[in-house]
């Protein structure tokens, strides 16, 4: 069945007569000006193959090979403070790098730096212990917010001048990172508590010695819920989600109506992060919750913070960096696609993301996949959930989007046209790219044309050729051979 087919009966009925003004509304270009002045930044997050020792000059150099430019890191506050399981806070400056054993976080940091890299540093949970309200494992319950403010004065003390952009806090809509979510009337509690450690880690960047850090809030899981039903569900229906719009109303002191408290001034913050993962019924899937932020409905959350600049809640124009994205694969068995499909589905996803201005970044997660771990949502009760976004299996096995992500490309349906986008990750200046088309009916793909992308690598194409598959070939200036899966029209 054609993928486009297969979409659209995945997809829900409402939305199905929208697909080709979503498909690529818009986007299409003349090769040049059009694509000149757009561009953002791609961050990798490779997670333990970069911040292990052993497995860290080969994952360097596979992103390397990727056109990688820029690091996501998660930095746990438990992981490198003193005394993480002690009840009892240890008497140390937690103002002091030196208090913190730092890890492996340096050298990666380091290379980083050496490659010319920007580093993107997400400071998150678990706590210590000692710096928890109720002292319990996972140690995510209402961190001390002086507590962190004092961490995070070591942190910008030690990475000052070799971070690029700092972010409070993982997905704190989530309960694996925050708890409560959610209060014991149903109503939101998590964003309160986010709103106070976001103003005690920005103080801390600056009581550092950064005066005009760049920081970035949010950081939000895409699904969750703006109520939930204790009384029917009891202590379960405290470990669900918050939907991510829900949460930056409750962050920003704004009501359903984007009307600000009194109360509540104004956050600094230099862009809004979001985890806009979807589901296997495709990119342009937008889910039924309002408040709820996928690839395919990023245009809630343009709307959501232009309402919340309306009300000076935050700055007017606020990027948007989409700080952890990926699409999970076969063996996963509840969010996996094909590898085909998820190869095809993730350079759609990055165009979705190219195509609208207010976004300043997309990203992939992970470079090699995680083991199998239980279902979606058994992270709540301490179980590892493993995710299969991967350039390569787990044991190490490329995927076709090991081939594709350096130079992603879609193809779409227009009439009896097809209308071309595409990528050249790893060039460094306008360079000229291959595209390849195969015929119904024909094993062999032949040259369909020679693209010239602008400075930042980015091309597009219309073609009135009929085929069945496309694919871009370029060879580096170093001689290196590139050469994409097949991808199939959308």
């Amino acid at each position: 069945m054609p993928i486009n087919k297969l979409i659209r009966r995945l997809l829900p009925p409402a939305i199905r007569p929208l697909l080709p003004v979503l498909a690529l509304a818009g986007v299409l270009a003349l090769p040049g000006a059009a694509l000149a002045s757009h561009s953002e930044a791609v961050y990798f997050e490779g997670s333990t193959d970069l911040l292990t020792s052993a497995t860290r000059p080969h994952a360097i150099a596979q992103l390397r090979y990727q056109g990688v430019k820029a690091l996501r890191l998660e930095l746990p506050w438990f992981e490198v403070a003193p005394g993480q399981k002690s009840a009892t806070r240890p008497s140390f400056d937690a103002t002091n790098p030196a208090s913190y054993a730092w890890g492996e976080y340096d050298p990666l940091i380091d290379e980083a730096n050496r490659l010319h890299w920007k580093v993107l540093l997400t400071l998150t949970s678990p706590a210590p212990r000692w710096a928890t309200s109720n002292r319990q494992a996972p140690y995510v319950t209402r961190p001390d917010d002086r507590d962190f403010e004092e961490f995070m004065t070591a942190v910008a003390r030690h990475y000052a001048g070799r971070v690029s952009l700092f972010s409070i806090w993982n997905e704190p809509n989530h309960p694996a990172f925050l708890r409560p979510q959610f209060n014991s009337h149903g109503q939101p509690a998590s964003p309160r508590i986010y709103r106070g450690l976001y103003q005690a880690g920005y103080a801390g960047l600056v009581a550092g010695g950064i005066s005009h850090p760049q920081v970035l809030m949010g950081e939000t899981a895409p699904f969750g819920y703006d109520t939930v039903n204790v009384r029917r569900e009891h202590a379960r229906a405290l470990l669900h989600d918050v939907a991510p719009l829900a949460f930056l109303r409750g962050v920003l002191c704004l009501n359903g109506r984007y009307g600000k408290s009194s109360t509540c001034g104004p956050l600094r913050t230099a862009g809004y992060a979001h985890h806009a993962y979807t589901l296997p019924a495709g990119p342009y899937y937008k889910p039924p919750q309002a408040d709820d932020v996928t690839i395919g409905a990023l245009s809630r959350l343009s709307k959501a913070l232009a309402k919340a600049a309306a009300a000076h809640a935050i700055p007017g124009h606020l990027p948007i960096y989409l700080t952890e994205f990926g699409v999970q694969s076969v063996p996963n068995r509840e969010l996996g696609v094909s590898l085909a499909k998820q190869a095809q589905f993730d350079a759609i996803d990055e165009h979705i993301a190219w195509s609208n201005p207010q976004v300043a970044a997309f990203s992939q997660y992970l470079l090699k996949d995680d083991p199998l771990g239980g279902p979606a949502g058994s992270s709540v009760n301490g179980g590892f959930v493993g995710f299969q976004s991967g350039l390569e299996t787990v044991a190490g096995r490329v995927k076709p989007l090991y081939y594709s992500w350096p130079l992603p490309l879609t193809v779409t349906r227009r009439g009896h046209r097809f209308a071309l986008w595409g990528l050249v990750r790893p060039t460094l200046g306008p360079t000229s790219a291959t595209v390849l088309v195969k015929r119904k009916g024909s094993r062999a793909y032949r040259t369909l044309k020679t693209v010239r992308t602008n400075a930042l690598g980015y091309w597009s194409l219309s073609s009135s050729v009929q085929g069945v598959a496309w694919r871009v070939r370029w060879k580096s200036p170093t001689g290196t051979r590139y050469e994409g899966a097949p991808i199939a029209a959308y």
